[in-house]
């Protein structure tokens, strides 16, 4: 069985989220989602979410393509996750080409394409410039 993870905090959950788990999931048979903590966010991140850990986590696992799903705590922790569900392929969205190279001492990492037109950010921001959608 091939094990893949990723990362993220997955805050207002939207279908380039979706692309993106089951582009993941297509690479191997079993998917973790290492959701990051509303503790991490706040105080690594400097980001607070709009729905908690909890939510998030619920919104999460019900996606079919998610197998499990556990917390993001600290920076650190990828490669002690790695090694301890025996993970072949580390997936991120290539805004972070690069940045987990190092991973590849343990397991292939592929960095993925986002969905151009969609990003949280961006519906932050629409929302509060506009009060509306698109």
């Amino acid at each position: 069985m091939k094990r893949v993870i990723t990362y993220g905090t997955f805050d207002l959950l939207h279908y380039g989220h979706i692309n993106l788990l089951r582009r993941a999931k297509a690479l191997g048979d079993y998917l973790i989602v290492v959701l990051s903590s509303d503790e991490f966010n706040w105080n690594e991140k400097h980001k607070k979410c709009y729905f908690t850990y909890e939510e998030r986590r619920q919104l999460i696992e019900a996606i079919r393509y998610v197998d499990l799903v556990i917390p993001e705590n600290n920076w650190e922790q990828k490669v002690n996750d790695v090694r301890e569900y025996h993970i072949d392929t580390f997936v991120m969205g290539n805004d972070w080409e690069g940045k987990f190279d190092f991973l590849k001492a343990y397991c292939e990492v592929v960095y993925l394409s986002r969905t151009p037109e969609i990003s949280t950010t961006q519906i932050k921001n629409d929302l509060n410039t506009t009060g509306g959608g698109r």
